[in-house]
């Protein structure tokens, strides 16, 4: 238990005090995190924060930039704090219902992205399906980048879906991006050109290593893979065949050292397909590709 209360006055202090509890609470990002609690407490930007140095707080905002500080110092992720995270240049509401959008899963969109134009020399309407769609942020990216997509994003949580609505209002995209409550691909009513998923993928082995932001805040069924890590994403490549288009393809984040299992595994599945383990720009693997041989030309 973190209580709390910040006396200082001054926004230079505040955020002197702000760090010294956030050090001590063994937050890895202390010194940003007391910016960008303070800037979220003011409606400011960071750069305010040092161009009014000296400005006084109110009892208000200091009232409640301590609550802040308080859950942070928690381990609560500072997404939920704030209750909003940026992802793919989209911001997005979050909560504790649904997985916090990571940077690397950019690396999902921006194939799927380059792969929907090989649908749409063919078809007018694009099919996609989201796999496990959390808050939401996969879906709503491809639906706005890829305006001819109808895009189905699922979730076994009705919590998560919730949050999912809230951001396709946000974003506007609520007759182009299809809510579905169900396991993998069950409730999907139609096969699809291109099936997308962020599914648990942390092993038994690793949930001790996790932060207490993950361990203890974010929802242990959108990280937990079972005890190899990869029971949830082979029970999706088992029933993929069955809701797939012809020349259909899938693309699956996986950890940094899954690459040549779920290889392998995809491979089992789809014999004919070209299997291929994608690299992020860490040069760690991240996502594998499920999709039709090419053909003399050298096109799929």
């Amino acid at each position: 238990m973190v209580d709390v209360q910040c006396a200082e006055e001054t926004i230079s202090a505040a955020l002197t005090w702000a760090r010294g509890v956030l050090t001590e609470a063994e937050v890895d990002s202390a010194h940003l995190d007391a910016e960008l609690l303070l800037a979220h407490t003011l409606g400011w930007q960071r750069p305010q924060l040092y161009t009014h140095a000296e400005q006084v707080l109110q009892i208000e905002e200091r009232a409640r930039y301590a609550e802040l500080i308080a859950r942070r110092a928690r381990r609560e992720p500072l997404a939920y704090v704030v209750g909003h995270q940026e992802f793919y240049g989209l911001d997005f509401f979050v909560d504790q219902r649904v997985l916090i959008p990571r940077p690397e899963t950019e690396v999902l969109v921006e194939w799927a992205i380059a792969e929907g134009p090989r649908f749409l020399e063919s078809t007018d309407c694009l099919a996609i399906a989201d796999v496990g769609t959390g808050c939401g942020t996969i879906a709503i990216a491809l639906a706005l980048r890829l305006p001819p997509a109808e895009v189905y994003a699922i979730d076994v949580s009705a919590p998560a879906l919730e949050v999912a609505a809230r951001n396709c209002c946000r974003h506007g995209v609520e007759g182009q991006v299809h809510l579905l409550q169900g396991d993998l691909l069950d409730p999907l009513p139609q096969r699809v050109a291109l099936i997308v998923a962020n599914l648990p993928y942390v092993a038994l082995a690793e949930v001790a290593a996790l932060s207490p932001e993950i361990s203890c805040y974010e929802p242990r069924g959108t990280w937990d893979g079972g005890v190899g890590g990869l029971e949830v994403i082979e029970r999706l490549l088992a029933q993929a065949g069955e809701y797939l288009d012809d020349g259909g393809s899938i693309l699956l984040e996986i950890g940094a050292t899954q690459g040549s299992a779920v290889q392998g595994m995809a491979a089992r599945y789809f014999p004919t397909a070209v299997v291929e383990v994608l690299r992020d720009g860490a040069d760690l693997d991240r996502v594998v590709s499920v999709a039709p041989a090419r053909n003399s030309t050298g096109t799929r």
